[in-house]
Protein backbone atom coordinates (compact mmCIF):
# COMPACT_ATOMS: atom_id res chain seq x y z
CA UNK A 1 0.00 0.00 0.00
CA UNK A 2 1.26 3.47 -0.89
CA UNK A 3 0.11 6.19 1.47
CA UNK A 4 -0.36 9.82 0.61
CA UNK A 5 2.88 11.58 1.49
CA UNK A 6 1.03 14.35 3.33
CA UNK A 7 2.19 14.55 6.94
CA UNK A 8 -0.93 13.55 8.86
CA UNK A 9 -1.26 13.98 12.61
CA UNK A 10 -4.07 11.42 12.96
CA UNK A 11 -5.50 8.42 11.22
CA UNK A 12 -9.20 7.98 11.99
CA UNK A 13 -10.52 4.51 11.21
CA UNK A 14 -14.24 4.69 10.54
CA UNK A 15 -16.37 7.60 9.26
CA UNK A 16 -19.25 7.04 11.68
CA UNK A 17 -20.17 9.51 14.43
CA UNK A 18 -17.24 8.88 16.77
CA UNK A 19 -14.61 9.15 14.05
CA UNK A 20 -16.24 11.98 12.12
CA UNK A 21 -16.82 14.18 15.16
CA UNK A 22 -13.25 13.68 16.37
CA UNK A 23 -11.85 14.41 12.90
CA UNK A 24 -13.93 17.56 12.58
CA UNK A 25 -12.91 19.00 15.92
CA UNK A 26 -9.24 18.01 15.59
CA UNK A 27 -9.07 19.67 12.16
CA UNK A 28 -10.51 22.88 13.60
CA UNK A 29 -7.60 22.80 16.05
CA UNK A 30 -5.14 22.63 13.17
CA UNK A 31 -4.49 18.89 12.95
CA UNK A 32 -4.16 17.05 9.66
CA UNK A 33 -6.49 14.02 9.50
CA UNK A 34 -6.85 11.03 7.23
CA UNK A 35 -10.19 9.28 7.63
CA UNK A 36 -10.53 5.81 6.15
CA UNK A 37 -13.79 3.91 5.87
CA UNK A 38 -14.26 0.35 4.62
CA UNK A 39 -17.78 1.00 3.35
CA UNK A 40 -18.38 2.95 0.14
CA UNK A 41 -19.88 5.88 2.07
CA UNK A 42 -19.44 7.95 5.22
CA UNK A 43 -21.90 8.16 8.16
CA UNK A 44 -21.65 4.53 9.27
CA UNK A 45 -25.00 3.06 10.31
CA UNK A 46 -26.53 6.55 10.16
CA UNK A 47 -26.24 6.67 6.37
CA UNK A 48 -29.38 7.89 4.62
CA UNK A 49 -30.39 8.55 1.03
CA UNK A 50 -33.39 10.13 -0.67
CA UNK A 51 -35.65 7.97 -2.82
CA UNK A 52 -38.95 9.09 -4.38
CA UNK A 53 -38.56 12.26 -2.33
CA UNK A 54 -38.44 10.21 0.88
CA UNK A 55 -35.45 10.02 3.22
CA UNK A 56 -34.56 6.34 3.68
CA UNK A 57 -32.39 5.13 6.58
CA UNK A 58 -30.28 2.36 5.06
CA UNK A 59 -29.37 0.65 8.33
CA UNK A 60 -32.56 0.86 10.33
CA UNK A 61 -34.42 3.67 12.04
CA UNK A 62 -32.36 6.28 13.88
CA UNK A 63 -34.15 8.88 15.98
CA UNK A 64 -31.89 11.35 17.74
CA UNK A 65 -32.90 11.74 21.38
CA UNK A 66 -31.03 13.21 24.33
CA UNK A 67 -31.21 15.18 27.55
CA UNK A 68 -27.72 16.55 26.90
CA UNK A 69 -28.22 20.16 25.84
CA UNK A 70 -24.65 20.52 24.60
CA UNK A 71 -25.02 17.55 22.26
CA UNK A 72 -28.40 18.75 21.02
CA UNK A 73 -26.98 22.17 20.20
CA UNK A 74 -23.92 20.59 18.63
CA UNK A 75 -25.75 18.35 16.13
CA UNK A 76 -28.21 21.09 15.20
CA UNK A 77 -25.34 23.05 13.69
CA UNK A 78 -25.33 20.62 10.77
CA UNK A 79 -29.03 20.05 10.04
CA UNK A 80 -32.52 21.22 10.88
CA UNK A 81 -34.40 18.68 12.98
CA UNK A 82 -38.13 18.01 12.88
CA UNK A 83 -40.10 17.21 16.02
CA UNK A 84 -40.62 13.52 15.26
CA UNK A 85 -41.50 11.37 18.25
CA UNK A 86 -41.22 7.60 18.00
CA UNK A 87 -44.63 6.13 18.82
CA UNK A 88 -44.31 2.44 18.11
CA UNK A 89 -47.13 -0.03 17.47
CA UNK A 90 -46.64 -3.67 18.43
CA UNK A 91 -48.34 -6.35 16.33
CA UNK A 92 -48.74 -9.67 18.14
CA UNK A 93 -50.45 -12.12 15.79
CA UNK A 94 -52.78 -9.39 14.55
CA UNK A 95 -53.40 -7.80 17.94
CA UNK A 96 -52.18 -4.18 18.11
CA UNK A 97 -50.70 -2.52 21.20
CA UNK A 98 -49.05 0.81 21.94
CA UNK A 99 -45.38 0.95 22.90
CA UNK A 100 -43.59 1.76 25.08
CA UNK A 101 -45.47 0.17 27.97
CA UNK A 102 -47.93 2.78 29.25
CA UNK A 103 -51.54 3.15 30.28
CA UNK A 104 -52.68 2.68 26.68
CA UNK A 105 -50.85 -0.67 26.57
CA UNK A 106 -52.31 -1.78 29.88
CA UNK A 107 -55.82 -0.83 28.79
CA UNK A 108 -55.41 -2.68 25.49
CA UNK A 109 -54.06 -5.75 27.32
CA UNK A 110 -56.27 -5.87 30.44
CA UNK A 111 -58.91 -3.16 30.23
CA UNK A 112 -57.42 -1.35 33.23
CA UNK A 113 -58.30 2.35 33.39
CA UNK A 114 -56.26 3.72 36.29
CA UNK A 115 -52.59 3.47 37.32
CA UNK A 116 -53.63 1.67 40.51
CA UNK A 117 -55.48 -1.00 38.52
CA UNK A 118 -52.51 -1.53 36.18
CA UNK A 119 -50.02 -1.66 39.03
CA UNK A 120 -52.16 -4.17 40.90
CA UNK A 121 -52.35 -6.40 37.81
CA UNK A 122 -48.57 -6.31 37.34
CA UNK A 123 -47.97 -6.99 41.04
CA UNK A 124 -50.35 -9.96 40.95
CA UNK A 125 -48.61 -11.50 37.91
CA UNK A 126 -45.13 -10.80 39.26
CA UNK A 127 -45.95 -12.47 42.57
CA UNK A 128 -47.42 -15.51 40.82
CA UNK A 129 -44.20 -16.03 38.86
CA UNK A 130 -41.45 -14.70 41.13
CA UNK A 131 -42.99 -14.81 44.60
CA UNK A 132 -43.67 -12.03 47.09
CA UNK A 133 -40.08 -11.06 47.87
CA UNK A 134 -39.85 -7.47 46.56
CA UNK A 135 -36.07 -7.52 47.02
CA UNK A 136 -35.64 -10.48 44.66
CA UNK A 137 -32.95 -9.84 42.08
CA UNK A 138 -33.93 -11.11 38.61
CA UNK A 139 -31.41 -13.57 37.21
CA UNK A 140 -32.16 -13.15 33.51
CA UNK A 141 -34.14 -11.11 31.02
CA UNK A 142 -37.33 -13.14 31.45
CA UNK A 143 -37.42 -12.58 35.19
CA UNK A 144 -36.50 -8.91 34.81
CA UNK A 145 -39.28 -8.33 32.26
CA UNK A 146 -41.92 -10.05 34.37
CA UNK A 147 -40.83 -8.11 37.45
CA UNK A 148 -41.41 -4.89 35.47
CA UNK A 149 -44.59 -5.56 33.49
CA UNK A 150 -46.04 -8.99 34.40
CA UNK A 151 -46.42 -12.22 32.45
CA UNK A 152 -49.08 -11.23 29.88
CA UNK A 153 -47.14 -8.33 28.39
CA UNK A 154 -43.91 -10.30 28.62
CA UNK A 155 -45.35 -13.24 26.70
CA UNK A 156 -46.96 -11.15 23.96
CA UNK A 157 -44.73 -8.11 23.54
CA UNK A 158 -41.29 -9.03 24.90
CA UNK A 159 -40.42 -12.70 24.68
CA UNK A 160 -40.71 -13.42 20.95
CA UNK A 161 -39.32 -10.07 19.80
CA UNK A 162 -36.32 -10.28 22.12
CA UNK A 163 -35.51 -13.89 21.28
CA UNK A 164 -35.60 -13.05 17.57
CA UNK A 165 -33.42 -10.00 18.13
CA UNK A 166 -30.72 -11.78 20.12
CA UNK A 167 -31.00 -15.34 18.78
CA UNK A 168 -31.20 -16.71 22.32
CA UNK A 169 -33.88 -17.76 24.77
CA UNK A 170 -34.87 -14.96 27.11
CA UNK A 171 -33.73 -17.05 30.07
CA UNK A 172 -30.20 -17.02 28.61
CA UNK A 173 -30.01 -13.22 28.25
CA UNK A 174 -28.80 -10.86 30.99
CA UNK A 175 -31.42 -8.95 32.94
CA UNK A 176 -30.00 -5.49 32.18
CA UNK A 177 -31.05 -5.62 28.50
CA UNK A 178 -34.70 -5.06 29.34
CA UNK A 179 -34.02 -2.19 31.75
CA UNK A 180 -33.69 0.19 28.78
CA UNK A 181 -37.42 -0.07 28.01
CA UNK A 182 -39.54 2.59 29.72
CA UNK A 183 -42.63 1.64 31.75
CA UNK A 184 -45.08 4.48 32.39
CA UNK A 185 -48.31 4.74 34.30
CA UNK A 186 -49.57 7.61 32.16
CA UNK A 187 -51.20 7.71 28.73
CA UNK A 188 -48.05 8.59 26.77
CA UNK A 189 -46.91 6.75 23.64
CA UNK A 190 -43.66 8.69 23.17
CA UNK A 191 -41.02 5.93 23.11
CA UNK A 192 -38.26 8.09 24.61
CA UNK A 193 -38.25 10.09 27.82
CA UNK A 194 -35.64 12.56 26.59
CA UNK A 195 -36.23 16.29 26.39
CA UNK A 196 -34.78 16.72 22.88
CA UNK A 197 -35.96 14.46 20.06
CA UNK A 198 -36.14 14.52 16.29
CA UNK A 199 -34.90 13.39 12.90
CA UNK A 200 -32.78 15.62 10.64
CA UNK A 201 -34.73 17.04 7.73
CA UNK A 202 -33.03 15.57 4.68
CA UNK A 203 -31.34 12.77 6.59
CA UNK A 204 -28.13 12.11 8.49
CA UNK A 205 -25.64 11.87 5.62
CA UNK A 206 -25.55 15.66 5.20
CA UNK A 207 -24.30 15.96 8.79
CA UNK A 208 -21.30 13.77 8.07
CA UNK A 209 -20.57 15.49 4.78
CA UNK A 210 -20.26 18.75 6.72
CA UNK A 211 -18.26 17.23 9.57
CA UNK A 212 -15.70 15.86 7.13
CA UNK A 213 -15.61 18.85 4.74
CA UNK A 214 -12.46 20.58 5.94
CA UNK A 215 -9.19 21.43 4.14
CA UNK A 216 -7.20 19.47 6.76
CA UNK A 217 -9.31 16.30 6.39
CA UNK A 218 -8.91 13.72 3.64
CA UNK A 219 -11.39 10.86 3.35
CA UNK A 220 -10.84 7.49 1.69
CA UNK A 221 -13.84 5.16 1.41
CA UNK A 222 -13.66 1.51 0.34
CA UNK A 223 -10.50 1.31 2.43
CA UNK A 224 -10.03 -1.52 4.93
CA UNK A 225 -7.67 -0.76 7.80
CA UNK A 226 -7.15 -4.45 8.54
CA UNK A 227 -5.86 -5.11 5.03
CA UNK A 228 -2.80 -2.93 5.75
CA UNK A 229 -2.81 -2.67 9.53
CA UNK A 230 0.94 -2.96 10.04
CA UNK A 231 1.65 -0.24 7.48
CA UNK A 232 -0.83 2.12 9.10
CA UNK A 233 0.65 1.43 12.52
CA UNK A 234 4.13 2.16 11.18
CA UNK A 235 3.12 5.36 9.37
CA UNK A 236 0.78 7.11 11.81
CA UNK A 237 1.79 8.43 15.23
CA UNK A 238 -1.82 8.56 16.48
CA UNK A 239 -4.79 6.42 15.45
CA UNK A 240 -8.47 6.70 16.43
CA UNK A 241 -9.88 3.23 15.82
CA UNK A 242 -13.65 2.63 15.77
CA UNK A 243 -13.74 -0.89 14.35
CA UNK A 244 -14.09 -4.18 16.20
CA UNK A 245 -11.54 -4.35 18.97
CA UNK A 246 -11.15 -8.14 18.76
CA UNK A 247 -10.54 -7.94 15.01
CA UNK A 248 -7.82 -5.32 15.57
CA UNK A 249 -5.97 -7.87 17.70
CA UNK A 250 -6.60 -10.67 15.16
CA UNK A 251 -9.00 -12.42 17.56
CA UNK A 252 -6.00 -13.68 19.54
CA UNK A 253 -8.04 -14.04 22.76
CA UNK A 254 -11.10 -15.36 20.89
CA UNK A 255 -14.03 -13.83 19.03
CA UNK A 256 -16.41 -11.52 20.82
CA UNK A 257 -20.08 -12.18 20.09
CA UNK A 258 -22.24 -9.81 18.07
CA UNK A 259 -25.66 -9.77 16.43
CA UNK A 260 -26.15 -8.72 12.85
CA UNK A 261 -29.09 -7.47 10.81
CA UNK A 262 -30.27 -7.54 7.24
CA UNK A 263 -32.76 -5.21 5.62
CA UNK A 264 -35.29 -5.72 2.85
CA UNK A 265 -36.54 -2.53 1.21
CA UNK A 266 -39.84 -2.34 -0.66
CA UNK A 267 -41.50 0.39 -2.71
CA UNK A 268 -45.30 0.43 -2.69
CA UNK A 269 -47.58 2.44 -4.98
CA UNK A 270 -49.64 3.75 -2.07
CA UNK A 271 -49.47 6.99 -0.12
CA UNK A 272 -49.74 5.23 3.26
CA UNK A 273 -48.65 1.62 3.66
CA UNK A 274 -49.02 0.85 7.38
CA UNK A 275 -50.15 4.07 9.07
CA UNK A 276 -47.18 4.40 11.43
CA UNK A 277 -43.44 4.98 11.24
CA UNK A 278 -42.54 1.76 13.09
CA UNK A 279 -44.51 -1.43 13.72
CA UNK A 280 -42.84 -4.15 15.79
CA UNK A 281 -43.77 -7.77 15.14
CA UNK A 282 -43.46 -9.38 18.54
CA UNK A 283 -44.36 -13.01 17.88
CA UNK A 284 -41.52 -15.49 17.40
CA UNK A 285 -42.87 -16.86 14.11
CA UNK A 286 -42.69 -13.64 12.05
CA UNK A 287 -39.06 -13.61 10.85
CA UNK A 288 -38.58 -9.83 10.93
CA UNK A 289 -38.70 -7.70 14.08
CA UNK A 290 -40.05 -4.47 12.67
CA UNK A 291 -41.25 -2.63 9.59
CA UNK A 292 -40.31 1.03 9.06
CA UNK A 293 -42.31 3.29 6.73
CA UNK A 294 -39.95 6.13 6.05
CA UNK A 295 -42.29 8.90 4.90
CA UNK A 296 -43.83 9.01 8.38
CA UNK A 297 -40.46 9.97 9.87
CA UNK A 298 -40.53 13.08 7.66
CA UNK A 299 -44.25 13.78 8.15
CA UNK A 300 -44.89 13.48 4.41
CA UNK A 301 -48.32 13.00 2.84
CA UNK A 302 -46.96 13.07 -0.72
CA UNK A 303 -45.87 11.47 -2.97
CA UNK A 304 -48.34 8.68 -3.72
CA UNK A 305 -45.64 6.11 -3.13
CA UNK A 306 -44.13 4.72 0.04
CA UNK A 307 -40.78 3.12 0.85
CA UNK A 308 -40.71 0.58 3.67
CA UNK A 309 -37.95 -1.56 5.15
CA UNK A 310 -38.25 -4.86 6.98
CA UNK A 311 -35.56 -5.56 9.55
CA UNK A 312 -34.39 -9.14 10.06
CA UNK A 313 -32.05 -10.11 12.90
CA UNK A 314 -29.41 -12.65 12.00
CA UNK A 315 -26.37 -14.38 13.40
CA UNK A 316 -23.11 -12.50 13.02
CA UNK A 317 -20.27 -13.95 10.95
CA UNK A 318 -17.02 -12.30 9.94
CA UNK A 319 -18.42 -11.39 6.51
CA UNK A 320 -21.42 -9.56 8.02
CA UNK A 321 -21.73 -6.21 9.73
CA UNK A 322 -21.58 -6.33 13.53
CA UNK A 323 -24.47 -4.24 14.86
CA UNK A 324 -24.91 -5.17 18.50
CA UNK A 325 -22.34 -6.39 21.02
CA UNK A 326 -23.68 -9.18 23.24
CA UNK A 327 -22.63 -7.93 26.65
CA UNK A 328 -23.26 -11.07 28.65
CA UNK A 329 -20.89 -12.21 31.38
CA UNK A 330 -18.73 -14.38 29.13
CA UNK A 331 -18.22 -11.69 26.48
CA UNK A 332 -17.69 -8.98 29.06
CA UNK A 333 -14.84 -10.99 30.54
CA UNK A 334 -13.37 -11.57 27.09
CA UNK A 335 -13.61 -7.86 26.30
CA UNK A 336 -11.62 -7.08 29.44
CA UNK A 337 -8.74 -9.06 27.98
CA UNK A 338 -8.87 -6.99 24.81
CA UNK A 339 -9.11 -3.80 26.88
CA UNK A 340 -5.79 -4.79 28.48
CA UNK A 341 -4.27 -5.25 25.03
CA UNK A 342 -5.62 -1.82 24.06
CA UNK A 343 -4.17 -0.19 27.18
CA UNK A 344 -0.71 -1.34 26.12
CA UNK A 345 -1.13 0.70 22.90
CA UNK A 346 -2.66 3.79 24.49
CA UNK A 347 0.19 6.06 23.41
CA UNK A 348 -0.63 5.38 19.75
CA UNK A 349 -4.15 3.95 19.43
CA UNK A 350 -7.45 5.09 20.95
CA UNK A 351 -10.30 2.57 20.75
CA UNK A 352 -13.69 4.26 20.62
CA UNK A 353 -17.31 3.88 19.67
CA UNK A 354 -19.69 0.95 19.82
CA UNK A 355 -17.30 -1.63 18.35
CA UNK A 356 -14.04 -0.22 19.65
CA UNK A 357 -15.35 -0.25 23.21
CA UNK A 358 -17.72 -3.21 22.80
CA UNK A 359 -20.73 -1.54 24.33
CA UNK A 360 -24.19 -0.37 23.34
CA UNK A 361 -24.29 3.36 22.65
CA UNK A 362 -27.21 5.61 21.85
CA UNK A 363 -26.32 8.22 19.22
CA UNK A 364 -26.04 11.09 21.64
CA UNK A 365 -23.68 9.04 23.80
CA UNK A 366 -21.36 8.45 20.84
CA UNK A 367 -21.29 12.16 19.98
CA UNK A 368 -20.63 13.00 23.61
CA UNK A 369 -17.86 10.39 23.93
CA UNK A 370 -16.14 11.79 20.83
CA UNK A 371 -16.24 15.33 22.19
CA UNK A 372 -14.92 14.15 25.54
CA UNK A 373 -12.02 12.50 23.70
CA UNK A 374 -11.30 15.83 21.99
CA UNK A 375 -11.25 17.59 25.35
CA UNK A 376 -8.90 14.97 26.73
CA UNK A 377 -6.66 14.70 23.67
CA UNK A 378 -6.11 18.44 23.36
CA UNK A 379 -6.37 19.31 27.05
CA UNK A 380 -9.34 21.59 26.53
CA UNK A 381 -11.20 22.98 29.53
CA UNK A 382 -14.37 21.19 30.61
CA UNK A 383 -16.44 24.26 29.73
CA UNK A 384 -15.10 24.48 26.16
CA UNK A 385 -18.17 25.00 23.92
CA UNK A 386 -17.79 23.14 20.65
CA UNK A 387 -20.95 24.57 19.12
CA UNK A 388 -19.54 28.09 19.29
CA UNK A 389 -16.41 27.02 17.42
CA UNK A 390 -17.99 25.19 14.49
CA UNK A 391 -16.91 25.90 10.92
CA UNK A 392 -20.24 26.36 9.21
Amino acid sequence: MKLNTKNYDYLVVGAGPYGAVFAHEAAKLGKRILVIEKRPHVAGNLYTHVEHGITVHDYGAHIFHTDNQEIWHYIQQFADFNNFQNQVIANYKGELYNLPFNMNTFYEMWGTKTPAEAQAKIKEQRAAFLGDDENYQPRNLEEQAISLIGTDIYQKLIKGYTEKQWGRDATELPAFIIKRLPVRFIFDNNYFNHRYQGVPVGGYTQIFDQLLEHPLIDVQVNTDFMADKETYLAEFPRIIYTGMIDQFFDYQAGQLAYRSLRFEKEVHAVDNYQGNAVINYTDRETPYTRVMEWKHFDGLSDPAVSVVTREYPQAWTTDREAYYPINDQENTQLYRQYAKFAAALKDQVVFGGRLGQYRYYDMDQVFNAALQLVRQEFQLPSDYHFSEQADN
